[in-house]
């Protein structure tokens, strides 16, 4: 029984599910005709912009700043990089450069028109299906390390209490300078690994990253006195080779995602209250005040503790924290309860003097999607709207283009989730497949009337208890043996 599946495994295509997977959630994963021939014009006419790279009076000459980024260890599409310096005054100036998209990618063409409709790249583990041909989100619009590029500058000041102040945005002419990655900054940072070899050989970069990271230790700091929610749901990827997936590892958060996190929250921010401000309609990244709120009142009585009648998402938080002090194993699945039950997140448009509904989960009001244009659309609009307003032109995008634009890209962002969550099940199934017969520790994350629901805690992968499931509850650990798995289906199922 067992050689026929380890044959087997051999035998199923991950990426070409994923492509099956990608077309029907309607997504287009190939890029329409014409798309060749708008590359090599951008091309063209980039070279020519590049030898004519003078600043111009609009735009400032900042590739003298030791700019960096931080990113996956994977990424190969860099949309922003950042540096700071300390003011005489105790705040922290911090600039994030975000790529300009729209100096390659011009509105109506056929490279937008696709953008538009697919609103972002899709992330499955086994491959990236991109938003943009990855001649530009890797190449020409990708903030690679040791290139001269144009972006758009969004500045702010942290003061001590963590509040970010005095936003702005500008064109500019940046350079990055030291392309880094989360898990080795993040280590070293936390003083639990070596120092990257590009900061070990660079005193300068080093000061510069630890300031970056006093800043966003201290806005962490702020947004949860305000009631950020510090949830933690568990992330895998898979290590591929040759295009097999072997083994799934955990994506672990740390100091530099949370430093990123933070510049990026904060960005958002200035750019959506320089739109309020500038009475410019923009699209927003929302996520509603919870209409399950009773629910999640319940879900903390059955833990024993006591929340308030109204959405309140400091007490929320509060009482996030205290069980994950109390039960640290079972709380990425309380994160994932409540995130579901508080909604995803939607865009919408918001018109001049429209109040936001805000985003409950991140605790601020003024929140857009700007930083991330090389991936989602909905940042290439801002971007868009933004440039304008700088150069005093007509706004590019009527209310009407705005709201069906955050429809469409509200509807793909599920979509893309299906797609991701899909391939999440079927990589596990094919990296599990071998191990037939083995038994894992494991918690049960759930019991409802399909069935008794467990998650391994090594490899991190659910699964179903198909024998011996009676009279367990959630939370209880148990150890569990792989009887079978399905990778086209992305079942795997386990008896006690």
């Amino acid at each position: 029984m067992h050689s026929t599946h380890s044959t087997q495994s051999t035998r199923f295509n991950l990426v070409a599910s994923a492509h099956a997977a990608m077309i029907e959630h309607g997504f287009q994963p190939d890029f329409p005709k014409g798309t060749e021939n708008q590359l090599s014009a951008i091309h063209l006419s980039a070279i020519q912009a590049q030898s004519a790279l003078t600043p111009a009076d609009w735009i400032q000459d900042l590739r003298g700043l030791l700019w960096s980024s931080i990113d996956n260890d994977t990424s190969r599409d860099l949309d922003q990089i950042e540096w700071a310096e300390q003011l005489t005054d105790g705040r922290i100036r911090v600039l994030i450069g975000v790529a300009d998209v729209d100096a390659r990618v011009r509105q109506g063409t056929v490279i937008d028109s696709h953008a538009r409709s697919e609103t972002t790249s899709v992330y499955t583990g086994v491959r990236v299906f991109p938003m943009l041909p990855t001649e530009l989100s890797e190449g020409m619009t990708s903030l690679n390390e040791n290139e001269d590029r144009v972006a758009v500058v969004i500045e702010f000041s942290v003061d001590p209490a963590g509040a970010a102040t005095d936003g702005k945005a500008y064109r500019a002419l940046v350079r990055n300078h030291a392309q880094l990655a989360y898990n080795a900054v993040g280590a070293w940072l936390e003083g639990t690994g070596p120092t990257p070899e590009k900061v070990a050989a660079n005193a300068k970069l080093a000061a510069q990253l630890k300031l970056q990271d006093v800043a966003a230790q201290r806005m962490v700091d702020g947004r949860f006195q305000h009631g950020a929610l510090d949830l933690e749901t568990i992330e895998t990827r898979p290590v591929m080779l040759a295009e097999q997936a072997i083994e799934i590892v955990r994506l672990t958060k740390n100091r530099a995602t949370s430093l990123i996190e933070e510049f990026m929250v904060a960005a958002n921010g200035v750019i959506a209250r320089t739109f309020e401000e500038a009475g410019v309609a923009s699209i927003r990244r929302i996520v509603r005040t919870p209409k399950r709120w009773d629910r999640i009142v319940e879900l903390a009585e059955g833990l024993g503790a006591k929340l308030p009648v109204e959405p309140d998402s400091k007490a929320l938080n509060d009482f996030l924290l205290a069980q994950k002090r109390k039960a640290p194993d079972l709380f990425p699945d309380l994160s994932l309860a409540v995130v579901k039950l508080m909604g995803p997140g939607e865009y919408v448009l918001v018109k001049p003097n429209e109040v936001s509904p805000g985003h409950f989960g991140l605790a601020v009001q003024d929140y857009t999607h700007s930083t991330a244009p090389n991936r989602r659309f909905p940042d290439m609009v801002t971007q868009r709207l933004m440039k304008a307003w700088l150069t005093k032109a007509p706004q590019p995008y009527s209310l009407g283009d705005l709201d069906k634009i955050a429809i469409r890209c509200t509807l793909m962002e599920d979509c893309a989730r299906k797609v991701e969550r899909e391939m999440q099940k079927r990589i596990a199934a094919v990296v599990l497949r071998p191990r037939i017969g083995e038994s894992f520790r494991a918690i049960v994350t759930g019991v409802n009337h399909y069935g008794t629901f467990v998650r391994t805690l090594d490899p991190h992968v659910d699964g179903m208890l198909v024998e011996g499931g009676k009279g367990l509850d959630v939370g209880d650990k148990v150890t569990v043996k792989l009887v079978s798995t399905d990778p086209q289906r992305g079942f795997i199922d386990f008896a006690v």
